[in-house]
């Protein structure tokens, strides 16, 4: 059995940032909202950390965590950060209070008491971040002072007999030079978890859940061409081998010449394979239509009424399989109460229900850089591994307005132009996401000695660690002109391109 660390969830921006730190260090974790107490009781736990929060201690509904009930219940070392750290003070009846003002970005640790295992191997001086509107001004009885800095009177502090800590500090992002050493102390040191939770060993127990779960039963799992639901379907096929059927559904909405050169992939790893070009019933229902919300309901539905009709020619299927992630799972439980509440696109519309489906997915537990780390173990072509994410919906959010056919056709060059000359120049892997988005606008133009009224088209591409907030790229501007030329030149209805420099937020990565 692997240790475990468990997190409670206070509602931090930064709690995901936590478990993958830890998961960096080969150790498995979980993530539950504070409510959650009984999770606990699940055999197996190492340690607990209490997150950040928006929220004060000094509120009348600050949220409440039986930090003592724990400690006396469970006996398992407690690590509260920023939030966590306030309220184990507060209710250890220290000192809190509102600090003069909010401490957000770069503070260094001034003094750290010798000898302590949490910040062992850490030097005064070093550099971490804050982020906090509360702060600690006196400890508690029977807790000692581990570190200050310039600005706050405790940085980090533990009781004097139990394994019970605070930090005022978040040492899991970067800002924090030494967080990942404080987070290896703790997980490690105090709360003696092995450093065993690699792609490889995750490969062995998943093949084997699946197998004792599935049996001899059959699964259908529909193909999207990206990463997760790539590596789900390999990981289903070394389970089950010709157990496994795959679905692939060309929306008439994918990258240029993408449904033919991904179907030829998956048929070189061995995967069991449907091709079904739908274009056309795409297109017929998406004719008309220019409002966002309806596109992607009425491309949701045809998928829903193309996959079921394919998957109903296998009379002997009992699970759908879903490239489901672990972010997924998290977002979907709210960390105010314990009511699950599945966001839409987990399910695909509804389809275990009307098939009557069990569902299985093998990567639930896993972040999406853990994900690529497994696909490469399992030998996932490069460029399905490194894939930039791709919207669902395809091209039907990035073509403003109605689509048509033709439309399609002008944005798949534009993006392929786009897209290649990324890869050709060596930018594709520093870019997190890049496309092309065909506008509902056209421009006058000069071509040889013609006056031309034709299409825009707007790049993007953007930074990001995992789409929750992105940067726009800064793109050498030799290249941008490179690609504007190249479109302009090849792409017949195409006479201007203009490069989109919103960040997220305000904007969002996708137009529509």
């Amino acid at each position: 059995m692997h240790s475990k660390i468990l997190i409670f969830d206070f509602g931090s921006q930064y709690t995901q940032l936590i478990a993958r730190r830890i998961r960096e260090l080969n150790i498995y974790c979980e993530i539950h909202p504070y409510s959650h107490v009984s999770e606990l009781d699940k055999v197996g736990f190492n340690g607990v950390i209490l997150s950040g929060s928006p929220f004060s201690v000094l509120q009348e509904n600050a949220l409440q965590f039986p930090v003592k009930e724990v400690l006396e219940k469970y006996k398992l070392p407690v690590l509260g950060v920023c939030y966590g750290a306030q309220y184990i003070a507060h209710v250890f009846e220290g000192r809190v209070e509102r600090s003069a003002k909010r401490e957000y970005g770069r503070a260094n640790l001034d003094y750290i008491e010798p000898e302590n295992r949490l910040l062992k191997g850490i030097s005064s001086g070093s550099q971490v971040w804050m982020s906090h509107g509360d702060s600690v001004l006196e400890l508690p009885p029977h807790f000692k002072l581990l570190a200050t800095t310039d600005s706050i009177p405790v940085a980090a502090f533990k009781h004097n007999s139990l394994e019970l800590y605070g930090i005022q500090f978040h040492p899991e992002v970067t800002h924090s030079t030494d967080g990942k050493t404080l987070l290896q102390n703790f997980v490690v040191d105090i709360c003696g978890c092995k450093q065993d939770w690699t792609p490889l060993s995750f490969i062995e127990e998943t093949i084997r859940e699946i197998q004792e779960t599935v049996g001899t039963d059959e699964v259908v799992l529909g193909l999207s061409g990206g990463v997760d639901s790539s590596v789900a379907a390999l990981l289903l096929h070394r389970a089950i081998g010709k157990q496994l059927t795959c679905i692939f559904v060309n929306n008439g909405l994918l990258r240029y010449n993408e449904y033919d050169s991904v179907l030829d992939s998956y048929k070189h790893l061995g995967l069991n394979v449907i091709g079904v070009d739908a274009s056309s019933d795409f297109y017929a229902a998406l004719d008309g239509l220019t409002d966002p919300e309806d596109k992607r309901k009425a491309i949701g539905k045809v998928f829903i009424d193309v996959f079921q009709e394919e998957a109903g020619k296998l009379p002997n299927v009992k699970w759908l399989g879903q490239g489901t992630i672990y972010p997924d799972v998290i977002e979907s439980v709210s960390v105010h109460g314990p009511a699950a509440k599945i966001k839409s696109h987990h399910n695909v519309g509804g389809l275990p229900e009307k098939m009557h489906l069990k569902i299985i997915e093998p990567l639930n537990r896993l972040f999406k850089d853990e994900v690529r780390r497994v696909g490469k173990a399992l030998e996932l072509p490069e460029d399905i591994l490194n894939r930039h994410p791709f919207p669902g919906p395809g091209l039907g959010i990035r073509i403003l307005g109605d689509i048509t056919p033709e439309k399609v056709t002008i944005l798949q060059k534009a993006d392929h132009i786009f897209i290649q000359g990324l890869k050709s120049s060596g930018l594709y892997k520093e870019v997190w996401q890049a496309g092309a988005i065909l506008l509902p606008v056209q421009s006058v133009g000069v071509m040889g000695d013609e006056r031309t009224y034709e299409n825009v088209v707007a790049l993007r591409a953007v930074t990001s660690v995992d789409g929750m907030t992105a940067d726009w790229c800064h793109l050498p501007y030799e290249f941008l002109a490179r690609i504007s030329n190249e479109i302009i030149n090849n792409v017949k209805g195409i006479n201007r391109v203009v490069y989109d420099i919103s960040s997220k937020p305000p904007a969002t990565i996708e137009w529509e």
